[in-house]
């Protein structure tokens, strides 16, 4: 299922029922509500389907106020949306479904998934609200769908967000990851696997799969999802299938302690009798590409943690 279909039941919803509301009962404000579906959930990220609708599962929609009006209507405004959606069969808005969706002002909808206190006329963030702000809260805030925004002010501190992090900060960002990927991967992995500690090595292996799926999305300027969905909205951003089935192959292989049988650490040299280490530098050499193909650095070199500094600079 496409994100079109995931949310054409909400904006049909909206279409047949919250606007004609909203038009008949609150005319003066139908041009200053905006209405869309984003958010917490599967749906506000179009990945819905029917494993994941066993838990806050339902139709509905956001409807986004100033402070202003939300002191003006927004208790009878929730009334009337709630009076549509409690009439509908089979709607299953749980109580935690109706604190995502229904109506709320545009400054908490942000700042309660941003977990910062957001300035929302100014659609301005510093530099150090920037390196706190974690990537799931900042692609949660930006998911979705916008179906009416006359205002604009919700839009515009979406268009901010989605313009992406501060130079400086991507860089940042982008520069931990690498580090975080080279660390994992490129040289603590081998050394668990040289000692003998499997369960290490798994975790090496799952942190290094976690800060190149990272660093694809940091490159592509895209915030990733939760981590259950990371793949998922990987396979979309990535067209060309360039990192993501590699991926998929570095996930499938098996560690085997047989290849380390009677090895000694090396960190200068690589084991390639292990298929995860061999795996490992093709996943390095396609990000590495990545980071030549954006201009950070000039060649191509399978350890990531080389180039840092190149992309600090």
């Amino acid at each position: 299922m496409n994100k079109e279909n995931a949310w054409q039941n909400n904006r049909g919803f909206y279409d047949e029922y919250i606007a004609d509301m909203i038009h008949t009962g609150f005319p003066k404000y139908e041009d200053r509500i905006a209405v869309g579906i984003a958010g917490e959930g599967s749906d506000s990220f179009g990945y819905d389907d029917v494993i994941s609708r066993d838990h806050d599962f339902g139709t509905g929609v956001c409807l986004w106020l100033t402070d202003e009006d939300m002191y003006e209507i927004g208790n009878l405004l929730s009334i009337k949306y709630n009076e549509i959606v409690d009439s509908k069969e089979r709607s299953f808005c749980t109580d935690r479904l109706r604190e995502r969706r229904g109506v709320m002002t545009i400054h908490d909808f942000y700042s309660n998934i941003l977990r910062i206190d957001c300035n929302i006329n100014s659609c301005t963030l510093t530099d150090e609200e920037w390196r706190k702000l974690d990537h799931i809260c900042l692609a949660t805030a930006v998911n979705g769908e916008v179906f009416r925004d006359d205002l604009g002010i919700f839009s515009n501190y979406r268009r901010m967000l989605l313009d992406y992090y501060p130079d400086n900060i991507w860089r940042e960002m982008i520069a931990m990851a690498m580090h975080e990927f080279s660390a994992a991967l490129q040289v603590n992995y081998a050394r668990c696997m040289t000692r003998g500690d499997i369960v290490a090595a798994n975790l090496c292996k799952a942190k290094g799969l976690d800060a190149a799926m990272k660093l694809t999305f940091l490159l592509k300027r895209v915030y990733p999802p939760y981590y259950k969905w990371t793949y998922r909205a990987l396979t979309e951003i990535d067209e060309d299938d360039v990192i993501a089935s590699r991926l998929k192959e570095l996930a499938e292989t098996e560690i085997t302690s047989e290849a380390w049988v009677g090895t000694k650490y090396q960190p200068n040299r690589l084991n390639l009798k292990d298929k995860v280490v061999t795996m490992t530098e093709t996943v390095a050499t396609e990000l590495s590409d990545m980071l030549k193909q954006a201009g950070f650095i000039n060649c191509i070199n399978p350890y990531l943690e080389a180039d840092v500094c190149k992309v600090l600079k």
